[in-house]
Order: C-alpha cells, then structure tokens, then sequence
C-alpha cells in the first residue's frame, strides 16, 4: 500500500506530474483504489452566507470590493435561510455544507455568533459542515470546533513564489498559520488551490509540496481551474485543458493518498467524459448546486444523472471521521476575546491587480 510521505520534493513531484499520460493514469487509480472505494464520491455544497466587498485583491476573485465584476453583495444571511438552504442540499444528496464568507479575517462580534450558530444548526441536521471566512485565530478555531464545526477551508492557492503573483494584500505565511490554528483543534483542514492562472508547473509543485508536507496533511484538497470572471485582473486568462486538470488530479492523488481530492472550480467547462477521468484519477469530492459562491457549477440533477451513469454513489456524512458534538453558547468553554491580530499585508504592487482595479465598469 502506498505510505503517506511528509518529504516530497519538487524535483519528485515535478517527476510525476510529467511521466507519460496513461502511467500516470494508471499509477493515481492504483494508489486511489489502495485508500479509497473508487466509486464513492463525497458531494459538498457551497453556500456564500455574505458575498461581495471583501478588502482583498486576489486576482481571480470576483468577491473583491476593488474590481468592477457586477457581483451583487449581500450581508450575512440569517440562521434560518442558511438552515432551509442546508436541508434542501441534503434533500438532493449532499453531506456536507460548506458556508463562505468574503472576509479577510473572522472578528469577533454579533456576525461571528451568527456563524457559530449556523454550525451548531447544521451539525445537528446530521450533515458536515464546513467553513470559508479566512484568517482565524486559535481561539476562534475553538469556537468554532466547540459548536460543531467538522471541516475549515483556508487555500494556499498557489506556490509560495507564485502567490505574490495573485495576491498583495496578505502573506503567504498567514496561510500556514490559520491551518495550524485550525489543528489546535478537531477541525480537519480543507486546502487546495487553483490551476489556470499562469502559473507554471513547477508552481504546481510547489504548491503541493507546501501542502503535503504538512503533518498531518489536508483532510480535504480542493483542485479549481480558474474561472476567468469579466472585470478580475484573470479575466483574458485562457481555460486550462482537461489534460492539465487531470494531471493534477492524479499527481495530488499519489502525492497525499488520503486525502479527499476535490474536484471543484471548473466542471461546468468539462465534459462527463473529462469529469469520469477525473475521477478514475483520484478525485472522490465535488461541490453540487448551480453556484460555487459566485460562479457557475453544473446543475445537482446533472451530477446525479451522471453519478448513475458512471455507477457512482454519494458518500455518507461522517464516514472519515466521526460527527463533532455541539456545544450551546450558554454552555460554551471559549468566549470572544476581542482580538485584532495583526495578518501580515505585503503591500507590494500586482500590475495587472492594479490596472484591473482602475479598469471601467463593465456595461449591464
């Protein structure tokens, strides 16, 4: 059986990404079937609980408040929509809800309360939930693992060397510190990237060398192609090809066993066939419902058809690792500390960012 490495190098990494189409195939499905039942899929949906107006300028986000991308912003929905939203994606199949917010960072206040009981609400329907809402602190991971919490998602995105090319406006390193203070906890950890931003192969590798050395590694790895959205810095980025998908598919298949790969951001431009040998390479995850946040994702009936076609089944909640208990706020053991930590801002300039930011707004 494949062992779990904690030493990859880019060198090994960037050795398997470019072995020969059908030996790499061959080797992800082998090791894929080692760790994992092949024809299982573990189906997430995604719910943004506050959109818009974040102060960051990733160059591929359409969430950021600096680029002209006519996403519609709203404010934190109410425990009770988030509750209806979560009961309908588990009525269609899915055993997990992950809610993203478009902030930096979490601060502490009425909003974060929210949040913690969005979680309690969700974890006792019986579902896994998972959160998106940036940096945290330790304390707030606690939080958040005393209410229920079974997954966070924090993306490196891309390599370290690549990252300055996408972001300015937070470090590299304030990646790596919310995932360890996320592992002060029960919480496992979601952390992937996105492919198709210009980045190069060798930044492939880099990123998964940042990821699979971590120890543990990721519960949860996230591969996204980019979805280039008028208005973004990323906007005239040409759509990566199936072929680069699945390479990556299969390398961080190989590369971190366990792991649950996620196949997300993208599938709308894939086919069934491309989707069907992503799957075949390693990836047992995707995200239903019509919307990854702010993008198009296929319909759930698309993907239900598509599991029976392929003779795919859902994967049930909590198979991996056991349901969290929740804590009530009354009863809770970790209180708002009022924190303002201070998460590093690079502040170098991104060309391409800044000449995004000043671009007129598209027409309606």
């Amino acid at each position: 059986m494949a062992m779990t490495r904690h030493d990859w190098t880019k060198e090994e990494i960037l050795k398997i990404y470019n072995q020969p189409f059908m030996d790499l195939l061959y080797a992800a499905a082998s090791v894929h079937r080692e760790h994992h039942d092949p024809n299982t899929v573990q189906v997430s949906t995604l719910l943004s609980i506050k959109t818009g107006g974040c102060s960051e300028d990733c160059g591929y986000c359409p969430q950021a408040a600096r680029y002209h991308t006519n996403v519609e912003g709203n404010d934190l929905m109410s425990v009770n929509q988030v509750k209806a939203q979560a009961l309908r994606a588990k009525e269609a199949g899915s055993s997990r809800v992950c809610m993203g917010a478009a902030w930096r960072n979490v601060k502490d206040g009425q909003e974060f309360d929210d949040v913690l009981e969005m979680v309690r609400t969700i974890n006792r329907l019986g579902m896994e939930v998972c959160c998106t809402l940036g940096m945290i602190t330790e304390n707030q991971a606690k939080r958040l693992a005393e209410a229920g919490l079974y997954a966070y998602n924090h993306n490196l995105d891309s390599s370290e060397e690549y990252y300055k090319e996408v972001i300015s406006t937070r470090g590299y390193q304030d990646r790596l510190d919310t995932i360890e203070n996320v592992r002060k906890t029960a919480v496992t950890v979601c952390s992937g990237g996105i492919i198709g931003m210009g980045e190069s192969a060798e930044d492939r590798a880099g990123m998964l060398v940042a990821l699979s050395t971590l120890n543990p590694q990721p519960e949860s790895v996230p591969i996204n192609a980019l979805v280039a959205v008028e208005g973004t810095p990323m906007e005239e980025q040409e759509p990566i090809s199936i072929w680069e998908m699945v390479r990556m598919i299969a390398t961080t298949r190989i590369v971190m066993p366990e792991t649950q790969v996620r196949l997300s951001a993208g599938r709308t431009q894939m086919s069934r066939e491309g989707q069907a040998t992503c799957f075949f390479a390693g990836a047992n995850s995707i995200f239903a419902g019509d919307k990854l946040l702010t993008t198009p994702n296929p319909d759930v009936n698309e993907d239900m058809e598509m599991f029976k076609l392929l003779g795919l089944q859902p994967q049930k909640p909590f198979v991996k690792k056991a349901q969290p208990e929740t804590v009530d706020a009354q009863n809770s053991q970790y209180q708002a500390l009022g924190e303002k930590p201070r998460w590093t801002r690079p502040g170098h300039v991104i060309e391409r960012n800044l000449a995004a930011q000043y671009k007129k707004e598209p027409k309606v």
